[in-house]
């Protein structure tokens, strides 16, 4: 595990971050106090959404792409 002073961190930034990404821990120092610690994220799993996962919860009107009321289209500017 490698420290640092937030100092020499603010400086090596993407350094430390190749080595995080790489697997290695990174600790902040200030004040001779650790005060952060740098680890890498494992992106998520990406699970394949099932299919069907909405069926009958989900409703389109049969008119849904029916045009628009005049009411409503001359709230619309350019009308």
């Amino acid at each position: 595990m490698k420290s640092l002073t937030v100092h020499e961190a603010q400086i090596q930034l993407t350094e430390l971050v190749d080595a995080v990404v790489a697997g290695e821990d990174v600790v902040l120092v200030k004040n001779g106090i650790p005060v952060a610690q740098l680890v890498r994220i494992d992106p998520p799993a990406k699970r394949p959404r099932p299919a069907g996962l909405f069926k009958g919860k989900i409703k389109v009107a049969d008119d849904f792409d029916a045009p628009l009321p005049d009411e409503v289209l001359d709230g619309f500017e350019g009308r």
